[in-house]
């Protein structure tokens, strides 16, 4: 039987991704600093915040249980996308990919009793080239509000990428593979 895990993240993708692992967790509120350091790189940022989100969790329970971490970055010519704070800034987002090959970089990390286990996913992502009418639709659907980048590749923004190299599910927000081995060490080292 596998042990209960904490899920640091409200994110409904992730739960769904941790679903279909058929790994039993509870959601666990945080609370973290999100912003990029000045000089942080794209994958540094991306796996501190999944391991700061694992480590946050762990504390937060009294180290009752592991807790999963996990952060997504949308990167472009080293900048990195965040949400779209509005509408304006999406549209600069969507300008920015279109046409465009662009990274997207899930970290994932299990922190518990002093140890963390983590993996970085990276994976390239080619843009059709977007017209101004299908950035505005696609803005007008309220999909793009709440997402790394500005999209979602499980969703209506699925329709904008001609092909991906790399993990699909990772894109979504939760690399199912590697966290599936992740959670087998875990098991392991129990």
């Amino acid at each position: 039987m596998k042990t209960t895990i904490g899920l640091a993240s409200a994110s409904p993708r992730r739960h769904e991704l941790l679903s279909l692992l058929q790994q039993p967790f509870e959601r666990v509120s945080i609370d973290v600093d999100e912003r990029l350091l000045p000089t942080e790189a794209a994958v540094d940022y991306v796996q501190r915040l999944a391991r700061t989100k694992a480590e946050a969790g762990c504390a937060a329970i009294g180290g009752r249980m592991p807790v999963l971490g996990a952060d997504t970055i949308v990167v472009i010519d080293n900048k990195v996308l965040g949400k779209p704070v509005d509408e304006a800034d999406f549209k600069a987002m969507m300008q920015l990919l279109s046409g465009t090959v662009h990274q997207v970089h899930t970290a994932v990390a299990i922190a518990w009793q002093g140890r963390l286990l983590e993996q970085l996913v990276s994976s390239r992502v080619h843009f059709a080239p977007l017209s101004e009418q299908m950035i505005t639709d696609y803005w007008r659907s309220g999909e793009p509000a709440d997402k790394a980048g500005g999209y979602g590749i499980q969703g209506i923004g699925g329709r904008f990428v001609r092909y991906l190299e790399g993990s699909y599910s990772a894109v979504v927000g939760l690399p199912l593979y590697e966290t599936d081995q992740l959670l087998q060490q875990l098991e392991a080292a129990e």
